[in-house]
């Protein structure tokens, strides 16, 4: 099971860290994937990071937002910077068997139940 927190409010230009912790599973061996999807939208792949720590981002969010895991904590971590409007939407973590991120939701099989986060202009 994944627990996803760390939404809130936030105007724009500021910064958030979302966390996916996992319980009763370790993560180590996963890939952990960021997604998002904003109201009537599709979700959309953000970040993900491999069992390795090689990263991938979505063009719209290199160079501000940030993935982290920590296999001690089981836990992995998305730091968002510079915030913008079209951020606003509910963000969902997911693990994947592979060894390779991927950026198909499909490809994910575990899931959290999301966290909103809504930017300010």
């Amino acid at each position: 099971q994944l627990q996803a927190s760390g939404g809130g409010l936030v105007q724009a230009g500021g910064s958030l860290r979302l966390s996916c912790a996992a319980s009763g599973r370790t993560l180590s061996g996963h890939v952990m994937g960021w997604f998002r999807q904003a109201p009537g939208k599709e979700r959309e792949f953000v970040a993900g990071i491999s069992s390795g720590a090689t990263t991938d981002y979505a063009d719209s969010v290199e160079g501000r937002f940030t993935i982290s895991r920590d296999n001690t904590k089981n836990t992995a971590y998305l730091q968002m910077n510079s915030l913008q409007s079209e951020d606003t939407a509910v963000y969902y973590c997911g693990a994947s068997l592979g060894f390779r991120v991927v950026t198909t939701p499909r490809a994910y099989r575990y899931w959290g139940q999301g966290t909103l986060v809504t930017v300010s202009s």
